[in-house]
Parts: C-alpha cells; sequence; structure tokens
C-alpha cells in the first residue's frame, strides 16, 4: 500500500463502495483517507449517571440493565420500547426501526453499557438505537473514537461511523510505512511536535485528549508553515528575479506640484508611505505594493504623487477601479488637483464615446497622455501604451487574476504595482493572503477631520431624526439618506427607494432632493451627482451606489435605512462619505426594532468605533475569511485545520519561523532543509498562484 493507491483496494471498501465514497466525498486514495480528519470524538472511557445527566450532553455512555420492553403501535409504525436503569434513575430506549432478530437479541435483565446520543423532550431523557456492550464483552477502550464527516446517502448503504472508523484503522496500522517526516529535527525538538506518524494516529485515534491536541497543533502549524512558504518564496522570487523599470528622479513634475498644487499639508503616514513606494521604485526590480488605507485617509493623494514620480522618469500610469463612479471619482479628484500643470489625463469607461476612445487610443501610443484613469475598459486589446510604468489598482479583490494580469502585459517590462484597498484587512488575512507583497498602511486620518457620530435609531425615533436633519441643512449641510433596495421586495416588509424618496420629499418640502441608484444610465448618474455636489440639492436619496467613490464634503449626515441589512464592511464605506470637511459629521443607523444577535453586534461595533482595522476584525469573525477575501473569484481558502480567525497566534510564528529560515537558506539548499523543500514542491507549489498580483 502506497499513498497513492486507490481505495478500491483497502480492506473493507472494494470497487463499489469506492465509487460512492469519491462521489459524496471526493476521496480516492489512501492519502485521502488519512487527510480525512474526524470533526469530533467520544469519549467511551467515561459512564455517567442517569440522575447527573443535562440537555448539553450530546454523546454519552451509561451503565445499568434494560427492563420492560415492550412494541407499542402506533397506527401504522411500530416501535420497540424499553426502560433503562442505573441506580440513580430510569430513562427510555427506543428503536423504531428494528427487525425481529434485534428484540430477541437485547440482553433484557443484565449489566451492559449503552452509548448514543441522547434526545430530551420535555425535561425526560430518552436514547433512540443505542450502541449495547455486555459488560462480560466490553473491550477496555480508553482512546476518544473519532466521528467522521458523513452523509444521509453513505449511512443507508452501510457506511457509518463504524464502518469508517475500521477502514481508517486499517490505513494507521500502516503509517510507519506510508508517510514521510516533512519538518526537520531541529523544528521538532524546538516545538516539541509529536512525529508525523504519531500525529496521524493522534488525530485519528487520539490515546488521551492531550495527545489529541498536540496533533492537532501540529496539523495547524504545517498548513500554515507550508502557505506562509509558498507566499514567501514568491516574494523572494519577484524581489530577485522580476525585472522592473528603475525611478531614480524626483524631478519637476513631483516637485513643482508639491509646492504650488498641494491643497493640504501631507500626514506622517502618507509621507511615510510615499518614501517606501520611493525606495521601491528606485531598484530595477518592478514594485508590487498593497496599499492600505481608511475610507478618507488619502490614498488618491499618494496615487497622485507616484505618477508624478513615473512622469519624472519619462514614463505613464494608468489608475483602473472596480466601477465607473469610483473611476469618475478618481478622474474628477486628479483632474482638478492638476488644473493649471498642463499634464494630460483621461478616462475611459464602458460609457466613453467612440469619438474620445480614438483620441485615448492615439494620445497612449505616441506618449502624450501621461494618466489614464479607467475601469475594466483600460484592459481591451486596443488600448496599446508607449510606455506603460505604474499600474495603480483601486480595490484590486474586485479584479480576478486574468484580468490583472493583461495590465501587466501591457508594457514589455511589467509596470510598477500599487494595489490599493479601504477595505480594512485583517492583520491575519494580510500576514496569510497578502504576504508575497510589501505593505504600506495609511494609519492617520489628514489635519483638521473630526472623528464621525454615529448613533442607533429605530422607527419610534424618525421625526426625532428627521427634524435634526433638518437643523444641519439649516446650518448649511447637505445629507443622504441611504436605502437597501431599489424594486420592491415580495417577501422583505423593508422600504424601497422610491417610496423613501416620496417620504423624504413629504418631510422636506422645503428642500432639493435628488436620486442616486445603480439602474440609473452614466450620464443620469452624473447629473444627479453634480446637482448634488454642487449644493443645489440638499438631499440625496440613494442606493449602496454611493458606497465608493461619492465626494461631498458639504454633506454631514448620512442616514442608513434598515441598517441591519448591511454588512460591516458596507456600513463602514457609506459612513465614509461623510466626515469629509471640516464640519462634524453624523452616521444615524436606522433599524427594526427586532435585531438578530449579528446585527446587534454589527451596529453596537459601528457605534464604539470609527478604527476600520478593529471594524474588519469583528467583520471577519461574523462572516469569515472567504468574503472578505473576495476569494469566491479567485480560489477558496481551504485550510482543513487552520482557522483564520481563532489561530492567529500559529499564523505569525509560522511566518516568523519562515522569515528565519529563508533568511539563512532562502533556497532550502541545506541538507536539513532538504525535507521542507521536497515536500513543498510535492505538494504545494503553485497551489497559491490564484492570489498572485503580479
Amino acid at each position: 500500500m502506497t499513498l497513492e493507491t486507490s481505495i478500491e483496494y483497502v480492506k473493507g471498501i472494494g470497487p463499489d463502495r469506492a465509487k460512492l465514497i469519491k462521489t459524496v466525498l471526493g476521496i480516492s486514495t489512501v492519502e485521502d483517507l488519512l487527510n480525512f480528519y474526524p470533526i469530533r470524538y467520544l469519549d467511551k472511557s467515561k459512564v455517567h449517571k442517569i440522575s447527573q445527566l443535562q440537555e448539553t450532553n450530546l454523546d454519552i455512555q451509561l451503565k445499568g440493565k434494560i427492563t420492560n420492553l415492550q412494541e407499542i403501535q402506533t397506527g401504522k409504525t411500530k416501535r420497540l420500547s424499553a426502560k433503562f436503569n442505573d441506580d440513580t434513575g430510569t430513562m427510555d430506549l427506543v428503536w423504531f426501526q428494528y427487525s425481529k432478530w434485534l428484540k430477541e437479541q437485547l440482553p433484557v435483565n443484565k449489566e451492559i453499557y449503552i452509548f448514543g446520543k441522547l434526545n430530551v423532550f420535555n425535561n425526560q431523557f430518552s436514547m433512540p438505537h443505542p450502541e449495547i456492550e455486555i459488560e462480560e464483552n466490553k473491550e477496555s477502550d480508553n482512546r476518544l473514537r473519532p466521528i467522521y464527516p458523513s452523509s444521509e446517502k453513505l449511512t443507508k448503504r452501510g457506511l457509518n461511523q463504524k464502518f469508517f472508523q475500521n477502514v481508517v484503522r486499517n490505513i494507521c496500522k500502516e503509517i510507519p510505512n506510508l508517510l514521510d517526516e516533512n519538518m526537520p529535527e531541529y523544528l521538532i525538538k524546538h516545538f516539541k511536535f509529536l512525529s508525523r506518524q504519531h500525529t496521524f494516529l493522534n488525530i485519528h485515534f487520539p490515546k488521551s485528549l492531550e495527545h489529541f491536541e498536540k496533533a492537532n497543533y501540529r496539523l495547524k502549524f504545517e498548513e500554515s508553515f507550508f502557505f506562509q512558504l509558498g507566499y514567501a518564496l514568491k516574494k523572494l522570487h519577484h524581489k530577485t528575479q522580476s525585472h522592473g523599470n528603475p525611478f531614480p528622479i524626483v524631478g519637476d513634475y513631483f516637485t513643482s506640484f508639491y509646492e504650488n498644487n498641494l491643497p493640504f499639508e501631507l500626514t506622517g503616514a502618507q509621507k511615510r508611505v510615499l518614501k517606501e513606494i520611493r525606495l521601491d521604485m528606485k531598484k530595477p526590480i518592478q514594485m508590487n505594493r498593497l496599499l492600505q488605507g481608511d475610507v478618507g485617509s488619502g490614498k488618491t493623494m499618494v496615487a497622485l504623487l507616484t505618477m508624478l514620480i513615473a512622469m519624472d522618469n519619462g514614463f505613464q500610469s494608468c489608475l483602473m477601479a472596480p466601477t465607473e463612479i469610483l473611476a469618475q471619482q478618481h478622474y474628477n479628484g486628479i483632474k482638478d488637483l492638476l488644473t493649471g500643470t498642463g499634464i494630460n489625463v483621461r478616462l475611459l469607461t464602458g460609457s466613453t464615446k467612440a469619438s474620445e476612445r480614438k483620441i485615448i487610443h492615439q494620445e497612449l501610443e505616441s506618449g502624450e497622455l501621461s494618466i489614464l484613469v479607467g475601469t475594466h475598459a483600460v484592459l481591451e486589446d486596443k488600448v496599446k501604451f508607449k510606455n506603460l510604468g505604474l499600474a495603480i489598482i483601486d480595490e484590486q479583490h474586485r479584479f480576478g487574476v486574468a484580468q490583472r494580469a493583461k495590465l501587466w502585459a501591457k508594457n514589455k517590462i511589467p509596470p510598477h504595482i500599487l494595489v490599493m484597498t479601504a477595505t480594512p484587512i485583517p492583520r491575519t488575512l494580510a500576514m496569510s493572503f497578502y504576504s508575497d507583497l510589501d505593505v504600506s498602511v495609511i494609519d492617520e486620518m489628514p489635519v483638521g477631520r473630526k472623528p464621525i457620530i454615529t448613533a442607533h435609531r429605530r422607527e419610534k425615533d424618525r421625526a426625532y431624526v428627521y427634524n435634526f436633519c433638518r437643523e444641519e441643512i439649516q446650518k448649511g449641510r447637505q445629507v443622504y439618506f441611504v436605502y437597501p433596495l431599489i424594486e420592491e421586495s415580495e417577501t422583505l416588509d423593508y422600504r424601497n427607494l422610491m417610496e423613501g424618496l416620496e417620504n423624504v420629499m413629504e418631510n422636506f418640502t422645503h428642500y432639493n432632493v435628488t436620486m442616486l441608484h445603480g439602474k440609473m444610465k452614466p450620464d443620469e448618474k452624473d447629473a444627479a451627482m453634480n446637482y448634488f455636489a454642487s449644493g443645489k440639492a440638499e438631499i440625496m436619496v440613494a442606493t449602496t451606489v454611493i458606497e465608493v467613490g461619492v465626494n461631498v464634503p458639504n454633506a454631514s449626515v448620512m442616514v442608513i435605512e434598515s441598517a441591519e441589512r448591511f454588512g460591516l464592511s458596507q456600513l463602514h464605506q457609506l459612513r465614509g462619505r461623510v466626515g469629509r470637511g471640516a464640519e462634524q459629521s453624523y452616521c444615524i443607523l436606522m433599524t427594526s426594532d427586532k435585531l438578530s444577535s449579528d446585527s446587534r453586534t454589527r451596529i453596537k461595533t459601528m457605534v464604539e468605533t470609527n478604527d476600520g482595522f478593529k471594524i474588519s476584525e469583528v467583520d471577519m469573525q461574523l462572516r469569515g475569511p472567504g468574503d472578505i477575501l473576495g476569494t469566491q473569484q479567485s480560489g477558496v481558502v481551504d485550510f482543513k485545520r487552520l482557522d483564520l480567525i481563532q489561530d492567529s497566534a500559529i499564523i505569525k510564528l509560522t511566518k516568523h519561523t519562515v522569515d528565519k529560515i529563508l533568511e539563512t537558506d532562502p533556497l532550502l539548499s541545506r541538507a536539513e532543509n532538504m525535507v521542507i523543500k521536497n515536500y513543498y514542491l510535492r505538494y504545494y507549489r503553485g497551489k497559491n498562484k490564484w492570489s498572485k498580483i503580479s
């Protein structure tokens, strides 16, 4: 038997069962079965007493005698019922499907052990279909018994827990011939790991709880270690093999703008990040940097200054955003900042007219166009640059790998890459999934910005909320009302956008109201946005289309209707649309009276903090890492043991361990590290390529 052996040749399986197991569980080899870990364990070393039973007991073992065995007919169905007594009390046993043989074989009035799942109804305990062992035949079983993932389809065909326990037990006997070590001796000694063979024996059939915990820890460590190793090797390769155009000069474009056009003093964090970027781009290696910064922290300014360095070195830049409204916002902001500089900036989206496209294509190829802002339209084959030196991607998790790769291919030597996100990424995720990138964080808000005050209000408070909005408008401010729906929902009793618009117009009769939603045409969206941004409308009623990219410094109040229907990340992004000026701003979360536990946590978190990183940690606990990473489009988080939320200490430890090893042995060529290299090449090489950014 080898790890590659098909499971049909494993004792107790055969071709038909192998086919069924492969269909239902995706298991086809001996190695797959070894990695088919139990989901929990039964402790058959403990014997409970009936008088001590609690509803929280799940699978339990009792010792006593069966009495009062009888068949009970209810309509057309028959069940077998019995009393079970120990020296502390009595409970019911029941069999809903049974044979004449079972009825005859049940050991009535004999000392037995029963084992099974406890049922509780009206404070009465019972156990359906218990496992039974006569005391004199009982094996001494001090180990924890594994319970494996299963399904009704398997159980109906006789592939129950006992079947899987026996099959895996047979494979475990072969473990000494199957498994080689994948960790060097010095790590095993340092961390006091179980050997790899004992790890697998104790994950399937633990000698004790302590042995299980040691086995589980080693498997978690391994998963994180080799995952981190993949990214670290990729980063190392990138820094030594990936060519890029060096940008040695900081010249007139940058200096002139910095001295004459900069509208405000940069924060310390912006200056630090710019320095990190500047040092990267000096080298003849492609920059690969992630720029994290909360909503309104000044990422766009950093992006523009970086593009000016590219211009000083004779290269073009491109900024790509996932939506038209965000691309338009970036374009407007950059164009305004560059007023009077003579620098050519253009916008390319799906709505750009053919005549305008033609000019953009010509100017890009001739080199006249220095900065292009756009959406996916930038990726079209027709869009050719003379010398693209810098590619900036905003909210990169919304773009697929193939799309990003198309942008890199628009220059012979790949452009420097700056990836920006306003979605704060929890530290454990950044360490795990972006460790092949250099990470910069803008953790400081511009001077003069006041923290947004967030309040939770319910329907009974609506009159008060409307009155507060009127007071703000009278001070010369503007207000957003955000709704989760565009059309009437037949199943959910929530206000839709049109009802919301009517309601607002009825209650704010003396003010101008405009509306914005995703189904409007681009020119209609622009008109509505400009009407609000210019101050002609005091109120904007909108859907989440304003989540990103809308910048109206005079807007000081954001009322989010049915706030319980939004995710934390979305609520935080929406709140960031206010508080962009010097005045105090407010975010009011309107909810129904009945809130789920998760909704309460989200609302409470929003009220208590403006810190995007704290919010992201809570968000990950509520939603899990997959949604935050956007991995649905680009490869799923498929750790078997490692939990990205609970196991942050292991992730930190493995990252440190990997970095330390590669510091002294970057090619893993030393004899003691060959076990790591061989295992990585066999199992992990190319596994995490989905997250590759360059």
